[in-house]
């Protein structure tokens, strides 16, 4: 079984060489005799705890102990401070900073060894928590997107569009939002989100969803509605989480426009949720460059003829700019997921 490992701080060689007689039967030592020295080896050895000399020149251990805090590399680090003050003001102090105990100078061998197997103790219970704790999360986000993924495939049952649309439509999401400056966690969670867009075309009675022919003024009035229904199923269903949030924002917002003129809010410009802006791009063009049973597929030069064209009207055209600019990608993900 491998050793913990304690990092030993202090600036007097001889209080070092006593706190290893104390510990190193028991476990892997590490050694810093400067705060700077401390901060380097803390952050590039990940000790499982820390014993902190106060009293040091240049950097005293409160500074020491501040910076590791402060730093999310380092701050899970339990850090005992061993010094030979003794008053209540500055062990207040070094509590405020984050350390977890004191240990008092001259040292006592059975002080420290009870302190270290405590605090070590407590900080292993204090991980196995935090690791339950994310593995029921991490189970929680897999039952939602498996909800998503359920409620996506029901609507997919009752529309002429394939699962190929939401894929690349999806994956086009995706790399928008990664050209807008994204992070990969946000990234995954459009990928994800994106599919759910249509998903209030459940509401849609047949008669018009699988209309053959052009749609009435009145039906179109109706299939409008998707929009709003499909917010209501996620929202109802949804909770707080940041999946369904997302996914209930690109239903109601999809169908938006740049220029005002979208429905079913008449939002305009940047009032619009950039989830919705991003959406609408990829929901579009993947329609226009693919077959559907009443069009053919457009070639795709002349799809982004039409984002130029509606680049600052349908479009966001700073999105439209960017989707241009990554037409390499676009046409891996639509050489990928063609349709059969």
């Amino acid at each position: 079984m491998e050793r913990q490992k304690i990092l030993l701080v202090d600036d007097d060689p001889r209080n070092l060489q006593l706190l290893r007689q104390i510990l190193k039967d028991e476990y892997a030592l590490l050694y810093a005799k400067s705060g700077a020295e401390a901060i380097t080896n803390a952050m590039k050895y990940n000790p499982d705890l820390i014993l902190l000399d106060v009293m040091m020149p240049e950097m005293d251990g409160y500074r020491v102990c501040e910076i590791l805090k402060g730093d999310r590399r380092c701050n899970h680090i339990p850090i005992i401070f061993v010094t030979a003050l003794n008053d209540e003001a500055e062990e207040a102090r070094g509590f405020e900073l984050g350390a977890v105990d004191f240990i008092s100078k001259p040292v006592r061998p059975s002080v420290v060894r009870h302190r270290v197997r405590s605090h070590l103790a407590l900080s292993d219970q204090q991980r196995a928590c935090q690791r339950r704790i994310e593995d029921q999360q991490d189970e929680l986000r897999r039952t939602r997107l498996e909800s998503l993924m359920m409620l996506g495939k029901a609507a997919e049952y009752r529309d002429n569009e394939t699962g190929l649309h939401v894929q690349r439509m999806a994956r086009y999401s995706e790399l928008l939002a990664d050209a807008y400056g994204w992070n990969s966690s946000a990234c995954d969670l459009i990928l994800h989100a994106a599919p759910m867009h249509d998903i209030g075309k459940i509401g849609i009675p047949d008669r018009i969803l699988q209309k053959p022919g052009p749609l009435t003024p009145d039906e179109w009035v109706i299939m409008r509605q998707h929009t709003e229904i499909g917010a209501e199923i996620i929202g109802q269903f949804g909770g707080g989480s940041e999946l369904f949030v997302m996914a209930r924002s690109i239903a109601l917002s999809h169908h938006e426009k740049w220029n005002g003129s979208g429905y079913p809010l008449g939002l305009k410009g940047e009032a619009i949720p950039i989830e919705g802006r991003i959406v609408a791009l990829a929901d579009v063009f993947d329609a226009l460059t693919t077959r559907r049973p009443y069009k053919e597929a457009w070639p795709l030069e002349k799809a982004i003829v039409l984002l130029q064209d509606e680049a600052g009207e349908h479009f966001d055209p700073t999105l439209s700019e960017l989707f241009i600019e990554r037409m390499p990608q676009v046409r891996k993900i639509m050489d990928q997921w063609q349709e059969l």
